[in-house]
């Protein structure tokens, strides 16, 4: 059975390369912006590439019922960005997060060049859904200037170091996030995508 993707158009990223990425698996992907519900699909997918501030207003003003359709139990799996939507606050802009994670969003060291803008290495923190067969050390995309910094350290799979160690990859529950940028990441990428995927299979 195809499975369903909402890709969430909030008038940010660049949603061609993840609808792409998702293709490639075998999802059957959608672009959905306004007030859409999200009963029809399988998982959802918040893409990153832009502001804190402008995104989550955006967000809200759109009225994507996207906190509803969480707790209802899809998938859901932020991107970049789109992990820094699901917490609570940002250092970056005024607006709330969806307050789906406890947490908040804070700026990479100022000791860094920022944005951290190329490849990476993540080590695996614990067993988890999302990074099922990535190794150790393994190269990922990153294009950030901010991190997460969750309340619980148990929602972190994946780390990454740049200045400090930061979460580069969640899960909790039927919310993952990558800090990375999975669409950009070569085979690894693919593989955290497809177990993506899998957890949404109907």
């Amino acid at each position: 059975m195809t499975i369903r993707i909402a890709v969430v158009d909030y008038g940010a990223g660049n949603l061609f390369n993840i609808e792409a990425a998702l293709a490639r698996e075998g999802a059957s992907v959608r672009r959905v912006a306004g007030p859409a519900s999200f009963a029809r699909y399988d998982g959802i997918v918040l893409p990153g590439v832009g502001h804190f501030g402008p995104a989550a207003r955006a967000l809200r003003r759109r009225g994507n019922r996207v906190c509803d359709a969480i707790r209802n139990g899809i998938p859901v799996l932020g991107i970049c960005l789109g992990l820094q939507l699901l917490f609570e606050r940002s250092e970056e802009g005024a607006a709330a997060g969806l307050g789906i994670l406890e947490g908040d969003v804070v700026m990479l060291p100022r000791r860094c060049k920022t944005p951290q803008m190329g490849w990476n290495t993540v080590r695996v923190a614990r067993r988890s859904d999302l990074l099922r067969g990535i190794r150790d050390d393994s190269w990922f995309y990153f294009a950030h200037s901010y991190r997460v910094r969750p309340r619980r350290r148990s929602m972190v799979v994946g780390v990454c170091e740049y200045g400090i160690e930061f979460p580069a990859a969640m899960e909790s529950g039927n919310v993952f996030g990558t800090q990375f940028h999975p669409e950009k990441s070569a085979g690894c990428g693919a593989v955290v995508l497809r177990n993506f995927l899998e957890r949404c299979r109907p």
